[in-house]
Parts: C-alpha cells; structure tokens; sequence
C-alpha cells in the first residue's frame, strides 16, 4: 500500500515482482543472516557475492556485478527499504510493461549501476592514489531500484504522493530531489562514505540511458506490439512520456 491523494491504496503483487522479491529475500536471510553471521568467519558472502572492485580488477568475479544486487547488509532497513519500493513501483511497472521487459530493466539498471560505480572509483584510485575503496564490497538492491524510481517519475510523473507519507508531492518532482540529493552527498563525502551513492547515481543514468535506447530502436523499428509503444505509434512515446492519471487510476562499510 501507499499514501495518495485519495487515501491509502493497496499495489498488488505482480509475478516478477514476486519472484524478485522472494530471491532477494531468501538470500539475504540464509546467505547473510544465517550462513554468514553464525557459520562462516568474516564476510566472506558480502567479498565473494558482493561487488568488490579489486576482485573484479584481479580476479575477475565476473558475476559480482548481478550477484551484489540480491545480497543485502544485515540492518533490517537497508533490505526492507529495498524490497518495499521494488514492491511499490515494481508493481505498477511491470503492469505496464509486462514481466521480462520488467525484469530486463531491473537487472540492466542494477548492472549498469555497477559498471558505473567501478569506472568511477576505478578512475578515483588511479588519480589519488587511495586504492582503499577497491577493497570495499557494495550490497544491495538500490542500483535498480533508482532505475524503477527514474521509470515512475518518467511514466507517472504527474501522479501526486505524499512524501515522508504528510508532502503531497509530483513523481517527477520526487525523483529530481532525489538524484540532486544522491549528487551532493556524493559531492560532499565523495567515494569514500559508508554508503555507495555513486551506485545509486549510476541506477538512474542506467535506467535512463536503457528506456532512451530501448525507445528509439523500437521508433525505427517495425511496428510491433511490446512494451511501451502503442499501437499505431513510435515505442519511445510510452517509454518516457509522462502519463497524466485517468479518472479511476489509481554491516560492509559500503551499501547501497
């Protein structure tokens, strides 16, 4: 459920969004929360599934940059806040778009959030000199869950919620505090804080280089049916245009 203009209202469970959230939750809880905290020495679930730029660089852990994305850190808020707003705006977008293109931009946004994270600190260590923050894992969803909040603000933008459930306040309008606050929080404590905002930064360029891609293939291409293009017309207007709301619509030092 969510806080709107009309009240409280209830989002129902898409299937992606089901099985997404399940996997995400099952591993937190035996990988991190059992396996790691009572049976294993160390973190070594968050160094191996994790992503950490110097195994990535040196021993190429090609799969980290999926994996980090279902690991979570053992506070409760970082993977609730996570799962609750892939439950929220995952719904509503997979809705729209149907499962697989769903599940392609969580896990594109999710990737491309990584990639962006280690050019970024990669160029950091080389310029500097503090190779400390290659040795640091980043866990955690938020990569793509930013890519589904730029999505909302993109489909939904006019749709009014309340923020902090007492701000009614635009998606768009949401999404742009977001990204400004996710930019001077890396600007004020750059790559080196407790929480990986560049990751969080990279979820909504990643997103929003992917739906500008995916509409101007689907623009140029035949006129078929799919995800975000109507019939009759160019597949980018569904994409990223705003859509007005109808009557009746209604424990690692870095995570992210």
């Amino acid at each position: 459920m969510r806080m709107s203009p009309q009240g409280i209202q209830f989002v129902p469970v898409t299937p992606m969004v089901k099985k997404l959230l399940i996997v995400s939750l099952v591993s937190w809880f035996f990988l991190v929360m059992i396996l790691q905290n009572f049976f294993l020495t160390g973190q070594p679930v968050f160094y191996w599934l994790g992503l950490v730029p110097h195994s990535l660089f040196t021993q190429f852990t090609i799969w980290q940059p999926l994996t980090y994305i279902f690991v979570h850190s053992t506070g409760i808020f970082h993977v609730v806040f996570n799962m609750l707003l892939l439950w929220w705006l995952g719904a509503e977008l997979e809705m729209r778009w149907g499962g697989k293109f769903f599940l392609t931009y969580y896990l594109v946004c999710g990737v491309g959030a990584a990639f962006i994270y280690l050019v970024s600190v990669g160029m950091y260590a080389l310029v500097t000199g503090n190779y400390s923050v290659l040795l640091s894992p980043v866990v955690g969803a938020s990569g793509s869950v930013f890519g589904l909040l730029l999505a909302y603000g993109l489909l939904f933008g006019d749709r009014v919620f309340y923020f902090f459930m007492l701000f009614p306040m635009k998606a768009k309008y949401f999404v742009m505090i977001l990204a400004a606050i996710e930019l001077l929080s890396v600007l004020g404590s750059g790559v080196g804080g407790p929480v990986a905002n560049l990751a969080h930064l990279g979820g909504l360029v990643s997103g929003f280089v992917f739906l500008w891609g995916w509409g101007r293939w689907k623009a140029r291409g035949p006129r078929r049916g799919g995800p975000g293009q109507r019939r009759g017309g160019p597949g980018l207007k569904l994409v990223v245009d705003n859509e007005r709301d109808r009557p009746g619509q209604g424990g690692p030092k870095y995570w992210n």
